[in-house]
């Protein structure tokens, strides 16, 4: 993930849940992007500061650091060598037909890309595959970048190591709610200002839900409702699913007004947050803990790049 602060549900909902799931099935790798996150700001002021923020809302969600290093991509410096060589094995127009780039384009109304965009996948398939990772669970708009990080994969392994090749070619694990949306309807992101943060109040969750867009027919309470297209009733299908169908049968009759249901909706947000935000209030106060762990996972981390590195010079002659 990329260290732009506090993580908001889209965050959880995608990846996050995914990531937790899966400790104890395999060995994971959790990094912090921060040379990803200048490309598109290249401002690094707060840089340090999002990235423990981000690594708190990691801890609080259920990351274990003991079994899952995390770590910051800037300080293990093998992904900056392995995202050069990597480059000499795309073209451009390749990148430039990556449809999560043009999404990206549009949706932050951007005129100039910078080179560092053009070449984010690059760079990620060298996050991916400094720890020959084989299973990334991501979600739906991230699946072309994993592609991406198979042909670069497949490229290298032809090139320079045909008998016994390096490099995996790794898969992503898709969630059910691949892609959780923001409070207008459209994919949830800071860049969009529409999004919930796991270490919100239960008062700043009401007030954003209560924003939420809904069916544009129905306009006041009565007006019978089609839950299958707003965005509150999403929401419930997430985090409210016991009580699912008293809530369309509410909605399609008119019996239950928008206000209400967003209100219900809210409510069953900031309980299921509560959790989180009192364990991000120890992290809070225990900040030479996180630093801590911080430190653990990046040198477990570069250890592991570093053996990754010599195979790579060694199939390719260079050592």
């Amino acid at each position: 993930m990329r260290p732009t602060g506090k993580l908001h549900l889209g965050n959880l909902v995608g990846p996050l849940e995914n990531w937790v799931a899966l400790q104890g099935e395999y060995q994971n790798y959790h990094l912090i992007a921060d040379y990803h996150a200048l490309t598109t700001d290249p401002d690094a002021s707060e840089l340090y500061q999002n990235s423990i923020d981000m690594l708190i809302d990691w801890l609080s969600a259920g990351l274990d650091p003991k079994r899952s290093p995390m770590f910051r991509q800037s300080q293990i410096k093998e992904h900056a060598e392995l995202h050069l060589i990597f480059s000499m094995l795309i073209t451009t127009s390749r990148l430039e037909r990556n449809p999560t780039l043009k999404e990206q384009v549009r949706d932050l109304d951007m005129e100039n890309i910078v080179y560092g965009h053009l070449g984010y996948p690059v760079l990620q398939a060298a996050d991916i595959l400094a720890y020959k990772g084989d299973l990334v669970p991501v979600g739906e708009d991230q699946m072309p970048h994993i592609e991406i990080t198979r042909e670069i994969a497949r490229r290298f392994n032809t090139l320079y190591a045909p008998n016994k090749p390096v490099f995996p070619e790794p898969e992503g694990k898709l969630t059910r709610f691949a892609r959780f949306p923001g409070v207008d309807g459209r994919r949830m992101s800071k860049s969009l200002g529409n999004t919930i943060l796991l270490a919100d109040s239960p008062d700043e969750i009401a007030k954003k839900v209560r924003s939420a867009v809904t069916d544009p027919q129905k306009i006041r309470k009565g007006d019978p409702g089609r839950p299958d297209i707003c965005l509150v009733f999403t929401y419930h299908n997430k985090f409210n699913a016991g009580q699912l169908a008293e809530i369309r049968q509410g909605c399609e009759s008119g019996k239950l007004g928008c206000v209400d249901c967003k209100m219900m909706c809210a409510n069953r947000i900031a309980e299921t947050l509560a959790p989180h935000r009192e364990k991000r209030a120890y992290y809070e106060r225990h900040i030479d803990e996180v630093k801590s762990i911080l430190r653990d996972g990046e040198a477990r981390a570069r250890a592991v790049a570093q053996k990754t590195m010599a195979e790579v010079h060694e199939a390719m002659g260079v050592g």
